[in-house]
């Protein structure tokens, strides 16, 4: 569920002094876009450059998704933008980033940012998964898999981004990829799932074309069969459950993508 959005400037202005003594006199501020889970998004210019803030109120439901990604974006070197710093206050939790000048990754058939995803579901592969405090995939699929069996599948030991939603991935002369709020622990071949699914949801794409640029990533290659049809599976249900019996248009691409998906795998 998204979260109401305040501007940047409607912060207090003793947390606006403590991001001004990071970045120096502030300039003016452009709220994101998108990035609705947050109720601050917004590029900010500075003097000397510009970062990207991301915060929360200290007391919000999610202010732990602001703690992880913090604590996983060190790790991420080459693969998301650097965290430049963080305020950690009795009101308000924010996240100062590395701007980036990319777009929005375009997803359609032909797409020349297709072959750039691909690329960095591959240099995350190669990520180790930091010793840090995560949620693991079968813990997050369990209530949608079709047997409680398939969740071994899920299981793994690397580091999971978990939402290739093309708005997180932002491409300039390579990609990388934004709002690491729910990292998660798992088998290595369940991003470029999550992909295929976006693909599809994208328009133009079918199962095939969708899982064809999958398999421009090793760990899909390597994917068990088995595994990959109780993973469509599981998302098909998870997404009918978060578009409920009247989606809004968004909502009801991912249903529609995922139970195609599902589908095409049962049928093979």
């Amino acid at each position: 569920m998204a979260t109401n959005r305040i501007a940047f400037e409607e912060l207090p202005s003793a947390v606006l002094a403590e991001v001004e003594a990071l970045t120096g006199p502030l300039l003016k501020a452009e709220p994101a876009e998108e990035g609705f889970n947050s109720e601050i998004a917004a590029r900010v210019f500075t003097e000397t450059g510009s970062v990207y803030v991301k915060g929360l109120r200290a007391g919000h439901p999610r202010a732990w998704t602001q703690r992880r990604e913090a604590e996983v974006n060190p790790f991420l070197q080459g693969v998301a933008p650097d965290l430049r710093w963080r305020i950690e206050g009795e009101e308000w939790d924010l996240l100062g980033f590395e701007a980036l000048e990319g777009h929005h990754a375009d997803y359609s058939p032909g797409s020349p940012d297709l072959s750039k995803v691909a690329n960095l579901l591959v240099r995350l592969g190669e990520v180790a998964c930091p010793d840090i405090e995560l949620r693991h995939a079968e813990q997050r699929l369990e209530r949608y898999a079709a047997k409680p069996g398939d969740l071994a599948h899920f299981a793994g030991d690397s580091l999971l981004h978990t939402d290739l939603n093309n708005a997180n991935v932002l491409v300039e002369e390579t990609a990388f990829l934004v709002d690491w709020a729910w990292a998660t622990r798992g088998a290595k071949w369940l991003d470029p799932g999550y992909w295929v699914i976006w693909l599809m949801a994208a328009g133009g794409h079918t199962a095939e074309s969708a899982e064809h640029w999958a398999g421009e990533v090793p760990s899909w290659r390597s994917a068990p069969s088995e595994g990959v049809d109780a993973f469509a599976m599981a998302n098909a249900n998870l997404w009918e459950e978060i578009g409920g019996g009247d989606p809004d248009p968004w909502t009801a691409r991912m249903v529609t993508a995922s139970a195609r998906w599902a589908a095409h795998r049962t049928k093979a």
